[in-house]
């Protein structure tokens, strides 16, 4: 049986010279938003009324939701007397995230999840900020709740900034198929998602079917896209928010993850200090074969493992002729025992806390097994 795949290629580029101090002027004004943004979630996790009072013009309103009425018109001041002195600096359950950002000069709009695991709860909270005096300050704030099935656990997807193969002008990005199918199966699970990539910000896609239902959904879901505009870069984060990694396969996955330095670190803290899950899928699997454990053993040694192999490539084209080593070579000189199958069907390894796929076909598969072992975990932790 033959698969055929129609699918559209496209770059979110760098800004040209002319737009440049417009791009620049605007990332700092995103900074400084971000900033306002971390004092209302850390205030209101952690009851610290001074670092809310930071984040809001004091004549601002809040909108928010009462019972009986559409909304209740709430100030400043009322609302910081919602957070007791007394448990100042305690968390109280809540665990934020910024969704979304647009600024318009000195009028910005923003957007932001908050999740209550405990009281399967969720809210999300909309902003208008305004630039007063070279400070931004939220001048308006309205919140909706929801009924919620997150339980606060974080994984982290790797993906590559590199935009072409090698020194090449050959496009290349990441695989948006790998991307949605282990995405999908996360967030329906009660997963939040955060994408880390080298460079940081907006990476390149390939392999986006508008036909499918599920790459549909996500193309015009403006939170994902937004997401993986602004990806993190690995010394922005902490090690002891993520429970498993997963990186993500298409051809530019070849190029810039295996030797940052900062992303092997981290996702080596998170496998032998959290016990974090390491996986990959496709040519993905090329961010794996050269990291190493503390004792200076290569993770694959000894392990089971799949990805895309090299037999798949096609030999003389000019893209493979770029390739800075090979997978399945690697990982069968750093002594690891690489598997696959067919390349039209799914194929996934699991060697301990080390889960593999051979293609986007698989990508759920490794998400479903990362799933199990997470909860097993939790089920153990409770006995």
């Amino acid at each position: 049986m033959h698969y055929f795949f129609i699918f559209v290629f496209f770059l979110f580029l760098h800004p040209s010279s002319d737009a440049m101090p417009f791009a620049t002027e605007n990332q700092h004004s995103v900074s400084a938003i971000q900033e306002v943004l971390r004092n209302y979630i850390e205030g209101t996790s952690y009851n610290r009324r001074q670092q809310i009072a930071k984040a809001f013009n004091p004549a601002a309103d809040l909108l928010l939701e009462k019972e009986g009425q559409a909304f209740a018109k709430v100030s400043v001041a009322e609302y910081l007397n919602w957070y007791k002195p007394e448990n100042q600096g305690k968390f109280n359950g809540r665990i934020g995230e910024i969704l979304q950002i647009d600024v318009s000069g000195d009028l910005a709009t923003a957007k932001a999840e908050i999740i209550i695991p405990h009281q399967q709860r969720r809210y999300i909270d909309t902003f208008l900020l305004k630039n007063i005096n070279n400070q931004w300050q939220i001048i308006s704030k309205a919140a909706v709740k929801q009924s919620s099935t997150q339980n606060g656990a974080r994984i982290l997807f790797i993906l590559s900034s590199a935009h072409y193969h090698g020194s090449s002008m050959l496009p290349a990005g990441a695989s948006f198929s790998e991307i949605v199918n282990a995405y999908d199966r996360f967030k329906q699970a009660g997963y939040t998602v955060d994408f880390v990539s080298p460079e940081g910000g907006a990476i390149p896609l390939a392999y986006i079917d508008t036909s499918n239902a599920l790459h549909k959904a996500h193309l015009y879901d403006s939170d994902f896209m937004y997401a993986l505009k602004h990806t993190k870069r690995a010394n922005q984060l902490r090690a002891q928010d993520y429970r498993a990694v997963h990186y993500i396969g298409g051809s530019n996955a070849m190029y810039g993850v295996a030797e940052d330095a900062d992303i092997g670190r981290l996702v080596m803290e998170i496998y032998e200090q959290h016990n974090g899950i390491i996986s990959s899928v496709c040519h993905g699997t090329a961010g794996i074969v050269h990291l190493k454990t503390k004792d200076g053993k290569y993770l694959v040694e000894g392990k089971r493992i799949t990805g895309y192999p090299e037999d798949f490539e096609k030999a003389n084209a000019e893209y493979f002729k770029q390739f800075p080593f090979l997978i399945k070579q690697t990982v069968m000189k750093h002594k690891g025992s690489f598997h696959f199958d067919k390349p039209n069907g799914p194929y996934v390894e699991v060697d301990g806390r080390v889960v593999t796929g051979q293609n986007f076909l698989s990508s759920a598969l490794v998400a479903d097994e990362i799933i199990k072992q997470l909860k097993k975990e939790q089920e153990q932790k409770k006995e």
